[in-house]
């Protein structure tokens, strides 16, 4: 049952970051693609059904460790407190920008929002990936699993270049969704801007790529298995499939490309660390176990089983909304 419940945590993590991930992105790139006021509200408009919608996943996977690795949750928001409350203050300032942009008449107040839009997307984007790179390198806990480091132990080498590479991934994601939900200048921009991004999310995966490799590889205990080997190919695989489709004008092929890229970097993430939920650093310490940080069997059944009618619902949710509310943007 604890493998169960590390797959759906997984699940969750990974269809917030693939939902989320675009409105995200698409903000990241607003000032690079959208020249005027109109544009930029039409940037804003192409997420406004869905952005809420897809937060409630983020809310749904801090439930889930809550009660499915009770242990995982304390100790992870031991060592990861200062960065959650800024990723809260950032949430908030995204939701206030994308709520009252269309409340005021003001230019000054259009250019105000607009920033707060695209940085505070921005910076959660390298956050999230700074705690990913950080999860996945390992973390120094105690006997008791708590966290011993600081917030400068944190801003390591390993987990800056996993920021990088999720701020130029998601990006890129982003700038796939422009294209498939606008009409006008700004998707023809992102079409130019995938094509820029494109080599350097292929730089920065090849590096990260290689230093995980390096620190995680040969550690059987970290449940590195011959599978996550193929992984990769199915990585480079769909970020050519993504270059070519963009190439070609076909926006939902490259969407769907960025996708499947997006999802396989976050399989090998959970490969990596598996049976552990948050590995120990250095690499040959122990870390925290999904069988030691979950609770009971009988608690751990009876929380599956909600998680699960939860998880279906949620689906349910998303799937009518986009169904309802997927048309085409015009600036």
């Amino acid at each position: 049952m604890s493998t169960t419940a590390f797959v759906l945590l997984a699940v969750m993590v990974t269809a917030y970051v693939l939902l989320d991930g675009y409105d995200l992105g698409t903000a990241a790139i607003t000032p690079l693609i959208a020249r005027t006021s109109e544009e930029r509200a039409a940037s804003m408009e192409s997420i406004g059904p869905f952005w809420n919608g897809n937060e409630v996943w983020l809310i749904a996977a801090g439930a889930s460790l809550f009660a499915l690795f009770p242990q995982a949750y304390a100790s992870s928001f031991s060592g990861f407190y200062l960065p959650f409350m800024v990723v809260l203050w950032l949430l908030m300032f995204r939701g206030i920008a994308l709520e009252l942009r269309s409340h005021f008449v003001s230019e000054m107040w259009h250019g105000f929002w607009d920033f707060c839009f695209a940085a505070s997307s921005t910076l959660l984007i390298l956050l999230f990936g700074i705690a990913l790179g950080n999860i996945v390198r390992g973390l120094p806990l105690d006997a008791n699993g708590y966290f011993l480091g600081t917030f400068g132990f944190l801003l390591n080498p390993y987990a800056l270049g996993v920021g990088a590479l999720a701020v130029a991934a998601v990006a890129q994601h982003g700038a796939t969704w422009v294209r498939l939900r606008i009409d006008g200048p700004p998707a023809q921009r992102s079409r130019t801007l995938i094509g820029m991004l494109w080599w350097i999310v292929l730089a920065l995966y090849v590096a990260t790529s290689a230093a995980t490799i390096a620190q995680r590889w040969s550690l059987p205990a970290h449940g590195v298995h011959a599978w996550l080997a193929f992984m990769p190919v199915v990585s480079l695989a769909t970020l050519i499939a993504l270059r070519v489709a963009n190439a070609r004008g076909h926006a939902g092929r490259a969407f769907a490309a960025s996708s499947i890229f997006l999802a396989s970097l976050l399989v090998v993430s959970a490969g990596t660390m598996y049976p552990y939920i948050l590995p120990g650093y250095p690499a040959q310490r122990s870390g925290l176990s999904i069988t030691d940080a979950a609770p009971s069997a009988v608690a751990l059944a009876t929380t599956l089983a909600v998680v699960i009618v939860g998880l279906c619902v949620v689906v349910a949710y998303t799937v009518l909304v986009t169904r309802r509310m997927m048309r085409k943007i015009t600036v």
